[in-house]
């Protein structure tokens, strides 16, 4: 494996770095410098860089057609993943902000995501229906000027879409606004190199693959895109287009290091300088198994919200020395507190504080929901965990996750990450069930290939944990309970499971 990859403590970025002010500068200069080079590779083919200007100069005059203006917002709803990249760019043209949304999104949340961003206009290849003018493709660009529009920089990057805790709509708008270097600053946290090929596994509905995959093309790296994660496509997708930066999620790599020896082996990985994991944290056993595959100098994760506030970062060789660890703040300032808000001392657990800066401007707010955002700008997503000595972070679970079983805190991920260790096991999810005498008690889902509960499954659990964790129900299935980000609905998964 290659190791070459360094990554700073702190990610400072400037329009330098970009290359370019603007958006419309820097992919007229992309076309200038990278012209012939792919830009953008998928299911329907491959565009060069000279192609994705004159497409997204063509994109942007029929936004302007059907009004869309600086600060307007355009909903991006598709399967092709290159259509997604050159509408936000495109929109990034006008002065507009791309807003994408997941194209299997159910009708009626769909209607909730419009009433409240208002998009001014839709790109969206589905058979839903949308209250706003839409546009099903590009087969009518030709009719439009491939010539540079003036230069203009919108008032956000993007406005991700979230149900969050709640499982209410929400639009989460960047506070950054819609330049290069803000998109840059979020594609050199999550290690994107310079002029490589970058591998993007997951939808790009989701936040984080939708920045990588847009900082990645904005460096010129070639981008390859699939549109739903498959783990040995995967490994051959590598091989193909010779990967140097590859995106994943801890979902992807179980299911990737589950597959038997003789295909997980035969690909060549060795073009692969980093492998980013982000989303959720990854169970030490299975990071462990990754750095020996791929080495440690290759492995890099981050950890961090949507909202942006804060991020820790932290490389494999780092993680071997403070296994477990999510690493340490690269963007912002990172705390762990005591229910009354005080910082607690290394070692101590509690809920995890984040803020971009003391006189930093704030990195997001919401549409369709209220910021928890405390004095001097502090707020949490709910995390619960710990820090070092060396101000490293530890994560053990969700606040709204944990359990009080007869008094006695229990983390649902401590019991999940010890299922998943399991090698029938491909992903699990544990919930909390009402109980007359201890008031909550763990039940478990396991997803496995054939929907059967292993006949050692108890046993194992026994061995790993102590009785106070144990789930008093098991249930097998062989449906997905992660998404492709690595994301799971507990609410839903209570209910469908157990009737709770």
């Amino acid at each position: 494996m290659a190791a070459n990859a360094q990554f700073p403590d702190i990610i400072h970025t400037t329009n330098a770095d970009a290359g370019s002010a603007t958006f419309n500068e820097q992919f007229a200069r992309l076309a200038d410098t990278h012209g012939t080079i792919d830009a953008i590779v998928d299911s329907s083919g491959a565009i060069t860089f000279a192609e994705l200007e004159t497409r997204t100069n063509q994109l942007a005059r029929l936004f302007q057609e059907h009004d869309v203006d600086h600060g307007d917002y355009v909903l991006i709803s598709t399967a092709l993943p290159s259509l997604l990249l050159e509408s936000a760019i495109a929109a990034w043209k006008v002065g507009a902000v791309p807003m994408p949304v997941s194209d299997r999104m159910v009708q009626a949340e769909l209607d909730a995501i419009i009433e409240l961003g208002r998009p001014r206009v839709a790109v969206d290849t589905t058979s839903r229906t949308v209250s706003v003018p839409r546009i099903d493709g590009l087969n009518q660009l030709h009719d439009y000027s491939s010539e540079a529009l003036p230069p203009v920089v919108p008032p956000h990057l993007k406005a991700p879409t979230s149900g969050g805790s709640t499982g209410m709509p929400k639009l989460i708008i960047s506070g950054a606004p819609g330049d290069p270097a803000s998109i840059i600053q979020l594609g050199q946290a999550m290690g994107v190199p310079t002029n490589g090929t970058c591998l993007i596994t997951a939808a790009l509905s989701h936040n984080a693959p939708f920045s990588d995959a847009l900082a990645a093309l904005a460096l010129g790296n070639t981008t390859v895109l699939m549109e739903r994660f498959d783990a040995e496509v995967t490994l051959q997708m590598i091989e193909k287009h010779q990967a140097t930066w590859v995106y994943s999620v801890p979902t992807m790599m179980q299911r990737m290091w589950r597959l038997p020896d003789e295909i997980k082996y035969k690909y060549d990985l060795s073009s692969v300088e980093t492998f980013f994991h982000v989303a959720a944290p990854c169970p030490p056993w299975l990071k462990r198994e990754w750095i020996n595959w791929l080495g440690a100098d290759t492995i890099y994760e981050l950890y961090g919200p949507t909202e942006g506030q804060a991020a820790t970062t932290i490389t494999g060789r780092e993680w071997l020395d403070h296994p477990g660890s999510v690493g340490r703040a690269a963007i912002g300032e990172v705390t762990v507190r005591d229910e009354n808000g005080r910082v607690l001392p290394p070692g101590q657990t509690g809920e995890v504080w984040l803020r971009r800066g003391a006189d930093e401007p704030p990195s997001y707010y919401y549409i369709g929901a209220d910021s928890e955002a405390q004095d001097e700008g502090w707020e949490t997503v709910g995390d619960i965990g710990w820090m070092d000595d060396e101000g490293y972070l530890y994560l053990t679970d969700r606040r709204s996750d944990m359990l009080l079983v007869g008094g006695v805190n229990v983390y649902p991920a401590e019991i999940e990450a010890v299922a998943d260790m399991h090698p029938a096991v491909l992903s699990s999810c544990v919930v909390g069930l009402d109980d007359p005498e201890l008031g909550k008690v763990p039940a478990m889902v396991i997803e496995t290939d054939h929907g059967n509960i292993p006949e050692d499954f108890d046993d194992f659990l026994s061995s790993q944990l102590s009785g106070v964790k144990l789930p008093r129900r098991v249930v097998a299935t062989t449906q997905r309970l992660r998404d492709h980000a690595g994301k799971v609905r507990k609410r839903d998964i209570k209910v469908e499971f157990f009737g709770a």
